[in-house]
């Protein structure tokens, strides 16, 4: 069984960085991720795709309404949208290329697998083969994944989380997104620019709500512009789909119902910490009522050598705070 002093799970902003830092103050150092390529939702399916696509939709945007203005005239562009997805992923292929350079510059072994507790010191990884590791110290780095509404399981087709918005095989004609928070309303404009209609239904009295009230009165202002239709106080009941339409029932602040159909419907009500398979209770770790691993102050949970970072434990789920 192969030993380390260090063994981190997860490949995110937490765990390569930690991962990164660990190796440079000379401790023998192992990563495990379940996926094929390293960087965790960030890398993946998070920040850098989406912000990938949000520069080529303000590409088109510009040349559609702006470049006349400048005295660049050109003939109407048109959407290539499979070229588009494909430059998205390229983007996010040389950022994960990068986070393997980094394992190897550094002599970090990479595990590919689930990995889940054996015990305290002793981490069982299920990829082609199972095999063993053991560490003195581990760190879980499992970060997160979207939240599904009970009423509104992702198909992973028609009834779609972030994940499969970043790689859709067409542009929507009409779009719902359920939640107007940070990633509904960013993947929900990149769509508004490349012509699909856009409907955002909000449970709060406004959108962006755990943020300041002046950037999202602003925002609002913006993507009104942008043709994007904002529903606030509407409490979703039911999402329903027949063949390629979405239904969303709802009421609003009158408590009269309302319905909102569609081709695609993004549900964007938040994550939630990801800790399914880590086989917590061989080492008696407890989360929290959000599903959280419990940390102290120092990040370490009640297992002395066992620590928690990033999404899976309390505060905002953000990758520079991982």
């Amino acid at each position: 069984m192969d030993k380390f002093d260090v063994a981190i799970i997860g490949s995110g902003p937490g765990g390569y960085v930690a991962a990164i830092r660990c190796a440079q103050l000379g401790m023998k150092t192992a990563i495990i991720e379940k996926y094929a390529t390293l960087g965790g939702t960030c890398l993946n399916v998070g920040c850098i795709p989406s912000k990938a696509l949000l520069d080529s939709s303000e590409h088109f945007h510009n040349a559609e309404k702006s470049f006349a203005d400048h005295g660049i005239e050109i003939n109407s562009p048109k959407v290539n949208f499979e070229q588009m997805v494909a430059r998205k992923q390229s983007v996010v292929d040389q950022t994960c290329d990068g986070v393997k350079f980094l394992m190897d510059k550094n002599k970090i072994t990479v595990f590919q697998g689930m990995g889940s507790f054996v015990d305290e010191h002793t981490i069982a990884i299920k990829g082609e083969e199972e095999t063993k590791i053991e560490a003195k110290n581990i760190i879980i780095a499992t970060g997160s994944k979207p939240t599904e509404l009970p009423f509104a399981k992702f198909d992973k087709e028609r009834i779609i989380s972030s994940t499969e918005a970043l790689k859709l095989p067409e542009v929507p004609k009409k779009m719902i997104v359920i939640g107007a928070g940070i990633i509904g309303l960013e993947l929900g404009s990149v769509y508004a620019r490349l012509g699909a209609e856009v409907t955002v239904v909000e449970y709060l009295d406004r959108i962006i709500p755990t943020m300041d009230g002046a950037q999202s009165k602003e925002l609002t202002k913006v993507l009104k512009k942008s043709k994007m239709t904002i529903n606030t106080l509407h409490k979703v009941s039911a999402v329903e789909r027949n063949g390629d339409e979405v239904i969303v029932k709802a009421t609003d602040k009158k408590d009269k119902e309302v319905e909102f159909k569609g081709d695609y419907v993004l549900v964007s009500v938040g994550r939630k910490a990801y800790t399914d398979g880590l086989n917590l209770d061989a080492v008696g770790l407890k989360t929290d009522n959000r599903g959280r691993v419990e940390v102290n102050q120092h990040l370490q949970t009640s297992v002395d050598n066992i620590y928690a970072i990033g999404d899976v434990v309390r505060g905002a789920m953000l990758a520079h705070k991982a």
